[in-house]
């Protein structure tokens, strides 16, 4: 395993529509070519991107939100070839946009090998549950450990839940991604301050990757606000704000950070405060299980 430093992409990526499956793929591509020519090693997509696939469906079916989310599958297989294709090509590791698929809202991390692992989204938002029928993830946690560091994914509202972001922590987590879609301000804040407060809490990196832009055809990701952040614990070695980099609200592109795991370890023992070690100090919570899985 690397433990750094090395770079990492964090997409603003922007929800555009499309005329077929190939223009979607060569949206993707060149988006993919960017980071990996710009160095990185981690390329990381929103909540939710897939949904730009349902531009491509007739209009009738794109504007109903359960004709919409029946009619994507059809591009859930081609989705899966392409990132791995990309992956593969351009010698990097990719967390796709995540994909409502069969209902469950599902990110698959791609690597330059070849392998894939996906996680569900275990906790669901109010428009989740009770408009538009998307399910909680079946398969639990994991861990993904990976030439470049072990990696936990927390979807958006997962984030916000202090267990799920110290369950992956103590199955050894040295970041933790978090592709979001939000549609407000207060949406984007809620899933930012999450996110800052995993880092704090775990003292690990925690990345944030949202959706932008409008989808008028969309009745589930018409509107998608947020910028792109990179956190980690305000404590030696790291900001005093622990924000290492946040993009431009809105504004499509990718923004950069570097990743070192070396940080990690020393702040977990010579931090001014060892938030880590004393999380047990606050009475007995029983964490989520962690299974581990090799994504080389």
């Amino acid at each position: 395993m690397t433990a750094g430093p090395y770079k990492i992409a964090i997409s603003q990526y922007p929800i555009e529509a499309h005329a077929s499956f190939s223009s979607f793929e060569v949206k993707l591509e060149s988006w993919v070519a960017e980071a990996a020519k710009a160095g990185a090693k981690l390329l990381v997509f929103p909540e939710y991107g897939a949904m730009e696939l349902t531009s491509i469906l007739p209009a009738d079916i794109a504007g109903d939100l359960q004709k919409s989310l029946e009619g994507m599958q059809q591009f859930y297989a081609d989705f899966e070839i392409a990132h791995h294709r990309l992956a593969v090509k351009y010698g990097v590791y990719i967390l796709a946009s995540s994909f409502p698929h069969n209902r469950r809202n599902a990110a698959g991390l791609y690597s330059p090998s070849g392998a894939r692992g996906v996680q569900e989204k275990l906790i669901m938002t109010r428009f989740e549950n009770e408009g538009w029928g998307i399910k909680p993830g079946e398969g639990g946690l994991t861990l993904f450990e990976t030439e470049i560091g072990n990696i936990g994914v927390a979807i958006c509202y997962d984030s916000e839940f202090p267990l799920i972001g110290r369950a992956l922590a103590e199955a050894g987590a040295d970041i933790i991604l978090v592709p979001s879609c939000t549609d407000t301000q207060a949406g984007y804040w809620r899933v930012r301050i999450g996110a800052q407060a995993r880092a704090l809490e775990n003292q690990c990196f925690v990345v944030q990757s949202p959706l932008v832009g409008e989808a008028p055809w969309s009745p589930a990701t018409d509107i998608n606000v947020g910028a792109a952040g990179f956190f980690g614990p305000p404590d030696r070695g790291f900001p005093d704000d622990g924000v290492f980099v946040v993009g431009e609200m809105n504004v499509p592109g990718w923004v950069y950070g570097e990743i070192d795991t070396n940080l990690i370890r020393k702040v977990r023992t010579e931090g001014q405060v060892l938030n880590y070690r004393d999380w047990p100090e606050q009475g007995g919570c029983e964490l989520p299980r962690v299974k581990k899985e090799k994504i080389r």
